[in-house]
């Protein structure tokens, strides 16, 4: 098996903003996470080498913050390994002389150094499930250097603010060469080893240094604060001796168990085992990148606790889905819609059913969590469409792997969903009873997937009968129905059968705009019928069981290529709707008010190539170069994978989240569907 290989072209030193904009994620199994930009500038609060996934209340929390790099070479110059920033937000790019090749290798970074007839590599990876990092640093040619670290800290929720002040001491702990920094709160120790020859570190009064965070200052957020240091590491570097920094909050036994020697290797071993056991279209090129993207996502949810030692007990196992790097948590709507892409497509079957059976674990009056807030142990269930969705994943799971026993134990929770929501559940979700559409909306929510709200303003509320719900609504009928009668069942059926007819002929009456030939958006809205063109349309036909009659099809699709697709997604809004934005920028307010209205999302892809293939089901060749645009896509943003969200008109611009779960799993699920 060919391992993948990714190296990233840069852009002329010159280019400031186009040399900081590339970054690099490392995952470890848990949530937790390293991450940074490739000139080694801390540009996000959520840049470090350590975000640990830490238990309720703490959830993940940046404990490793930065890493000074440098090299002192025989001739007494000292060459910067990595960029800096100072407070008044400028970049000391002196790095970029002698960084010539960023790549990754089995999707794990590695940095190559050319210093005269000097090369050296540096690379960083995670043992899985540990909160661990391994910064290793090895010499390729050249007689020897000694190579200066410099840790600096600041322990702190990863989201929370980075303008407080160093209100506690830090302390340090030395047993020969092994050192624990502590906080004064409740946060574990971080503890740090410097394997290497002539190892030791110099204390110096604990430096504090400085930092400006120039992308918070961009997005509004507070930008401005300090780390601080212990002191410095040093080590030599040889031919036949490298140097590794292990940073950790695990205990010493777990970091002795796997040593710097070991890690690496272990850590290949694994990703070329989910290479093997992925579908053919995803083992090698483009579908072996991102089916190690993919892996990024798939989470143990290490701050649950109690509920996984539940799940333990029960004999099964808990898995969730983080719905993006660096701020998301586990959202239900994102986990279902991602699931296909992001494990069976990868032949991981047995953590899809973990998946599924720890959500409906969480069912709460019909409903699955909306999303896990960071740190807590509850999950909050403001959502319409995510337990429609949860139907979805399930049927995709129980058609690719034929586990009827994980459909039957769920089984009566879905028949309890379905009747939950057509005798109405919370957020005023509910059929009426007049069409037998399903109708949803509360005041100072946002239920669907268009989901921005800043303060009590909720950008698109949607409140009524929107096109995707109902959509999604008759599918899971269907789906219901059928697996009912496949239990023999057919009398508990036929209630769920006759709701899905209703359905459909009032939506097929409700939702067609004569006027603009498509489906409007809303109908019975809080202003009538809204006729915005929105991509939501879409799965009126890409699903399973589509709602929409089939002689519609071609003149909804025509008008979606015509106005809403662009090379790395779908537009959330057509241009030329009084809301359009085409660009996704500035503060929280103007980022919101742009979110959904126009904003490219990457995971739209999916489903329309599905109402694509519905419409042309020969031209899966077709198909496949309205991928193309997210071939280029994984050298920008986030190295090997896909972000969230693109301006809406060229040079489509990566926005929010760098990496995000339902942008891979689309874009991987269609590149295996659409291959020759």
């Amino acid at each position: 098996m060919n391992e993948p290989i990714r190296r990233i072209s840069w852009p002329g030193k010159q280019d400031e903003d186009a040399f900081l904009r590339q970054e690099w994620l490392v995952t470890n199994g848990l949530g937790g996470y390293a991450s940074g930009t490739i000139a080694g500038v801390t540009t996000r609060r959520f840049h470090g080498l350590l975000i640990a996934a830490l238990p309720a209340p703490f959830g993940r929390t940046m404990m490793f913050n930065h890493l000074s790099e440098a090299l002192l070479l025989p001739d007494g110059r000292k060459i910067l390994l990595c960029g800096e920033e100072c407070r008044s937000g400028a970049a000391d790019l002196s790095c970029a002389d002698h960084l010539a090749e960023f790549r990754l290798e089995m999707g794990l970074p590695v940095w190559r150094f050319e210093i005269g007839e000097l090369i050296l590599e540096k690379r960083v990876l995670m043992p899985h499930c540990q909160n661990t990092v391994h910064v290793n640093y090895k010499l390729l040619s050249g007689e020897k250097a000694r190579l200066e670290l410099r840790p600096a800290v600041y322990f702190r929720p990863h989201e929370g603010s980075v303008s407080d002040s160093l209100s506690e001491p830090y302390t340090l702990i030395i047993v020969e060469d092994r050192y624990e920094i502590s906080g004064k709160s409740d946060y574990p120790p971080l503890r740090l080893q410097l394997y290497g020859e002539g190892a030791s570190l110099t204390l110096d009064r604990g430096l504090v240094k400085d930092q400006h965070y120039r992308v918070e200052a961009r997005r509004g957020y507070d930008s401005q604060g300090v780390l601080w240091s212990p002191g410095y590491f040093t080590a030599n570097l040889t031919l036949d001796e490298d140097a590794t920094l292990v940073a950790s909050t695990e205990s010493w036994a777990t970091i002795d168990a796997l040593t710097p020697p070991e890690a690496l290797p272990a850590e290949h071993e694994r990703r070329q085992r989910l290479l093997s056991i992925a579908s053919q279209g995803a083992q090698s090129g483009i579908g072996a990148e991102l089916t190690l993207a993919a892996d990024q996502f798939i989470i143990i949810p290490a701050g649950r606790i109690e509920e996984s030692a539940r799940m333990r007990a029960a004999g099964d196992e808990m898995r969730t889905v983080i719905a993006g790097y660096h701020w998301f948590t586990d959202w239900g709507r994102d986990t279902m819609i991602s699931l296909e892409g992001l494990t069976l497509v990868g032949g991981r079957y047995a953590e899809a059913g973990w998946i599924l059976r720890t959500f409906a674990h969480h069912v709460r009056e019909g409903l699955i969590p909306n999303m896990f807030p960071e740190g807590e142990r509850e999950g909050l269930y403001h959502t319409a469409d995510a337990t429609l969705w949860f139907f979805h994943a399930l049927d995709r799971y129980v058609e690719t792997t034929g586990d009827r026993e994980t459909l039957r134990l769920i089984l009566p929770t879905l028949r309890q969903i379905v009747e939950r929501h057509i005798a109405g559940t919370r957020f005023g979700i509910g059929v009426d009873p007049h069409d037998g559409l399903l109708r949803q909306g509360a005041e100072g929510y946002q239920l669907t997937w268009m989901d921005a709200k800043v303060g009590d303003w909720v950008v698109t509320p949607r409140r009524g009968k929107t096109v995707e719900i109902n959509a999604l609504w008759y599918n899971a009928l269907e789906l219901l129905a059928r697996w009912l009668c496949e239990e023999d069942d057919m009398a508990a059926a036929q209630p769920f059968t006759r709701h899905a007819e209703r359905a459909r002929q009032s939506f097929n009456q409700r939702f067609w705009s004569p006027e603009g030939g498509y489906l409007y958006d809303v109908v019975d809205g809080e202003n009538g019928d809204d006729p915005a063109c929105r991509p939501n349309q879409l799965f009126a036909f890409s699903l399973k069981y589509p709602i929409l009659t089939a002689d519609r099809w071609k003149a909804v699709l025509e008008v979606v290529v015509d106005r809403l697709l662009t090379p790395v997604g779908l537009r959330s809004l057509a241009p030329g709707h009084h809301d359009y934005k085409a660009k996704y920028d500035g503060d929280l307010r103007a980022r919101d008010a742009a979110y959904h209205q126009g904003t490219v999302w990457a995971w739209l892809i999916g489903p329309f190539i599905d109402a694509w293939l519905r419409v042309h089901p020969e031209d899966t060749q077709g198909a496949r170069r309205f991928l193309a645009g997210f071939e280029w896509g994984l050298n920008d943003a986030c190295a090997g994978s896909i972000g969230e969200i693109f301006d809406a008109e060229e040079p489509y611009t990566p926005r929010g989240c760098v990496a995000q779960a339902w942008s891979v799993a689309e874009v991987l699920r269609c590149w295996v569907r659409t291959a020759q």
